[in-house]
């Protein structure tokens, strides 16, 4: 019988997984490198969808020792049925094994680090991403978590014909489209700036930030309140994701989505 990969691929999310990088792995405290491994693993707790760095003991200048029990267990506050994504906290562990501490010189990472009861990672230590303020791959920057090797950013140009919808109002409409597949989300529509009405949309506060396309700057629907931080643009993108930049993209799930006249089903795991 035929296996389906996707199905098969989600039945692993409540086991503890890890892959070997072959990657030259730092992070940096300010212009202090603490970490600086080339024997990494890429571990994904259960239930989390993107990894973390486990790096050897050896690898680590820093002093480690356990870390005291928190008054209230991190994980308390994860729904239950929650897909963990990396808006959920390093402190919240899904796997048996002991927290630690971190001490590199005049800075003290408390919780920064995890050692998984696990034979085969042993000798290694899971690092809290946010801990650290650089971390590299080789030479070049890693923002935002580490990257997925399993993790695919396709950007598609196309000439059907897209629009989106907030309630009775067009917010979009091109026959120019960029389509973007990534893996575990929804497909995305990018659209030319000249193709969006910026009459009905303000810009906001937000900005963040993704290991695989870059930096990106939100607009909302001004005076709706479910427009709120609705569309993006990558105005600052990585090599990889270059035909996004300047783009501008909404979240379907929020929206009404029209391809060839035709209106999206649109599902999404996670919530945005």
């Amino acid at each position: 019988m035929a296996l389906q990969i996707s199905p098969t691929f989600w039945k692993t999310l409540p086991e503890l997984r890890y892959e070997p990088t072959p990657r030259r792995i730092r992070a940096q405290l300010g212009n202090t490198t603490v970490v600086d491994s080339t024997h990494a693993l890429l571990a994904y707790e259960p239930r989390r969808v993107t990894p973390l760095y486990a790096v050897p003991d050896r690898d680590i200048a820093a002093e480690l020792a356990a870390a005291d029990a928190p008054e209230q267990d991190p994980l308390a506050a994860v729904p239950p049925d929650a897909l963990m994504d990396p808006r959920y906290p390093f402190a919240a562990h899904t796997a048996p094994g002991q927290v630690l501490d971190l001490r590199a010189g005049s800075h003290d990472l408390p919780g920064a680090g995890f050692r998984a009861e696990d034979p085969d990672l042993a000798g290694h230590v899971l690092l809290d991403f946010a801990a650290f303020d650089r971390w590299l791959e080789e030479d070049q920057e890693v923002r935002g978590h580490p990257r997925d090797p399993f993790h695919r950013v396709d950007a598609v140009p196309s000439s059907r014909s897209v629009r989106v919808h907030l309630g009775g109002t067009l917010l979009a409409e091109t026959r120019e489209p960029l389509f973007v597949y990534e893996t575990m989300l929804p497909p995305r529509t990018y659209f030319p700036r000249n193709d969006v009405d910026w009459d009905v949309l303000s810009s906001s506060l937000k900005h963040s930030v993704c290991p695989y396309k870059g930096t990106a700057s939100y607009w909302s629907v001004t005076d709706r309140a479910e427009g709120t931080d609705l569309a993006w643009s990558y105005e600052t993108v990585l090599p990889d994701s270059a035909p996004l930049k300047d783009l501008v993209s909404f979240f379907d799930e929020r929206t009404s989505v029209y391809v060839d006249d035709v209106r999206q089903d649109i599902t999404s795991l996670f919530r945005f």
